[in-house]
């Protein structure tokens, strides 16, 4: 509302200037013809054009923004030196009624030239604007993140789930980002043919959506440019390429994004290490109380789950399957892929290593 009553002045402060200057010109003068009328026309034109191409372009880069300006600065000194250059050469070279003379040649150089240095400033600088801090050390066009970095999703920790119930608890006191190409991704394992990966998919948008209704989680959609994006082939990389851009951690909880990110020196949260971090510490020695729901791998062993999703293999309750027994634990396996703990059967005698 408010971006639509600045273009409304805008449009009607170019009509009063052009209609001033109007009336300046035809006061008092009979002989003007159309030209004055011409100037007020392309005026406003010129207005509405500048509207039009801001409504139009509605995926604005602030970085390119601010690249464009700079290159303008600097091309518009270079113009004013070169201009000055140009007026002290002809100044030696031509007497001054030959200079008088080609005065409009001399105006319409050093409008080129200006013209050219503000071309060649900005094109240089959006072509190396990611590079320029290493030349002016305090300017940098990539945006400035204040407070705690973000973190940035990607696909199989949408699709996971467990990321929305761990923000639910307000963990998280920055910002979660979801880039495009990631909801794309989503969208596309959605509409698989395959019914195993359209359902893995739908249930990634349920989840995005869940985060977007919560109060206390600030989900915010990347919709801007990588920097160099034709460097990066997957997701994977442009995930990482968009850390280093933005300053940003990544949460995942995929080895392999996991393994490249570190190599770059991208902060990596794994859901798998956060998930088996919180969960309650069993030691040899203590009991507790498990269902055993299949059998085992190895002779007399029955599987049961503790309500965490923790496999416990119990020895000596092949033959208790469906009931509930106490079992002593013998040892706990952690690794980044999960947690297994391993017992028997209060009561059992424990295997020995010859058996």
């Amino acid at each position: 509302m408010i971006l639509n009553v600045i273009r409304a002045v805008f449009f009607i402060l170019v009509g009063i200037v052009a209609s001033a200057y109007l009336a300046r010109a035809l006061n008092g003068q009979q002989h003007l013809g159309w030209g004055p009328y011409l100037i007020m026309l392309g005026g406003v034109l010129l207005a509405f054009a500048v509207i039009t191409i801001d409504v139009l372009v509605r995926k604005k880069n602030l970085s390119a923004l601010a690249g464009l300006f700079f290159g303008l600065l600097v091309g518009i000194l270079i113009s004013l030196a070169l201009a000055y250059l140009a007026d002290q050469i002809t100044g030696v070279f031509l007497q001054r009624a030959t200079r008088s003379a080609y005065q409009p040649v001399i105006m319409g150089g050093k409008l080129l030239l200006g013209l050219c240095a503000c071309y060649l400033s900005v094109s240089l600088i959006l072509q190396t604007k990611d590079d320029f801090r290493f030349i002016i050390p305090y300017v940098e066009f990539s945006r400035a993140m204040r407070g705690p970095k973000p973190y940035i999703l990607d696909t199989s920790v949408i699709i996971d789930g467990r990321i929305a119930e761990v923000a639910a608890t307000g963990i998280f006191e920055s910002r979660l980002v979801v880039p495009r190409f990631v909801i794309n991704e989503l969208q596309a394992v959605a509409d698989s043919s395959d019914r195993l990966k359209r359902g893995r998919g739908r249930r990634g948008l349920e989840v995005l959506k869940k985060l977007q209704e919560m109060p206390r989680v600030e989900l915010h959609v990347w919709d801007g440019v990588l920097a160099n994006s034709d460097k990066f082939e997957g997701v994977d990389q442009k995930l990482v390429g968009l850390a280093q851009q933005e300053t940003a951690r990544i949460i995942t909880n995929d080895y392999n994004l996991n393994k490249v990110a570190g190599l770059h020196g991208v902060a990596v949260v794994n859901i798998n290490d956060l998930a088996n971090a919180v969960k309650s510490a069993v030691l040899p020695g203590e009991k507790m109380r498990i269902r055993i729901v299949k059998p085992g791998e190895a002779s007399g062993q029955g599987v049961g789950y503790l309500d965490d999703g923790t496999m416990v293999v119990v020895e000596g309750s092949r033959d208790k399957i469906g009931t509930e027994v106490e079992v002593l634990v013998t040892n706990a396996v952690q690794t980044s892929a999960g947690r297994m703990i391993f017992g028997r059967c209060n009561g059992t005698p424990e295997r020995s290593m010859e058996s």
